[in-house]
């Protein structure tokens, strides 16, 4: 009996700095498996071993409006479910964050029951806990960028920590555009293409004009409800990105990812497998052209 009362409880869980998602709402949103399909791809990148950069975030904790902070990095689906379609594909993946700091993952939302996950986190073990340094990659000439084909930035509310109004990020979008490189991003991780405005003028922002599905501002508005989050958000990209010029297609979460030009993207982690295979033929079939 105690233990559904515990599941009922809407209040978060207080994780000793800050919250993490109620019982009832993890019961609702957390599964500890995910639907990762195996795919085979007839034309594969494996002789080639191009790569993708994954730009994860090192920060754990968003202060709500309350002043309360919420336990939040990577979702974990958004991040590696799409990765298992990159190695099926014959891409390798190289870990980023800002300064080099560990990868902050949402731990409560960890799919532990799934084998696929289980491998995939022991095989980048060393790479969440060591990645690259965007900054520093920056820094260095632009012969690094070579391997690249495109960027990936997972979603979780963690995506909002840091990337938005970083300077260092802002190089790197602006590269992928200059490049005309594929940007992959999934649920709260277009919240990062705000690191690319231009403080001067609107107009220049790269990806006005575009559509994209991703987590909808109007059910972030809803989370503090179910004791997702401990309070209301100190800001909402969705409405930063409207501003610039982006539509954003979705009021709900259903799956649903989007390819707009080399730009794609998905609306939350009921997407990620989808997501992965999307990014994978479109990737295949551009390299396969060259």
């Amino acid at each position: 009996m105690a233990l559904f009362s515990n599941d009922l409880s809407k209040e978060p869980v207080f994780d000793g700095i800050g919250y993490e998602p109620s019982f009832f709402s993890r019961k609702a949103m957390v599964s500890t498996k995910t639907d990762y399909s195996k795919k085979k791809y007839n034309d594969t990148n494996k002789d080639t071993r191009k790569k993708i950069l994954v730009l994860c975030t090192e920060q754990r904790y968003m202060t709500m409006k309350n002043g309360k902070k919420f336990s939040t990095g990577n979702h974990p689906v958004e991040t590696l479910v799409p990765i298992l379609h990159f190695e099926q594909a014959g891409f390798d993946v190289d870990f980023y964050t800002p300064n080099g700091d560990s990868v902050k993952f949402e731990m409560w939302a960890m799919p532990y029951e799934d084998e696929h996950i289980g491998k995939i986190l022991e095989k980048y073990n060393t790479q969440f806990s060591n990645p690259h340094s965007l900054k520093d990659f920056i820094a260095d000439s632009r012969k690094s960028y070579v391997d690249y084909v495109a960027v990936f930035i997972p979603g979780g509310h963690g995506a909002m920590l840091g990337l938005p109004e970083s300077k260092d990020v802002k190089e790197l979008i602006n590269w992928v555009v200059a490049e005309d490189k594929y940007l992959l991003a999934i649920c709260h991780g277009p919240a990062v293409l705000l690191s690319a405005a231009d403080a001067s003028s609107e107009g220049n922002f790269p990806y006005k004009g575009y559509k994209i599905n991703s987590f909808p501002d109007e059910m972030d508005l809803t989370l503090p409800e179910s004791g997702y989050q401990p309070g209301e958000m100190p800001w909402f990209y969705g409405e930063k990105l409207k501003k610039l010029g982006v539509e954003i297609l979705n009021k709900k979460i259903s799956g649903d990812c989007h390819v707009d030009r080399k730009l794609i993207t998905a609306d939350s982690p009921l997407a990620a497998d989808k997501f992965g295979k999307i990014c994978v033929e479109e990737l295949l079939a551009y390299e396969n052209q060259r």
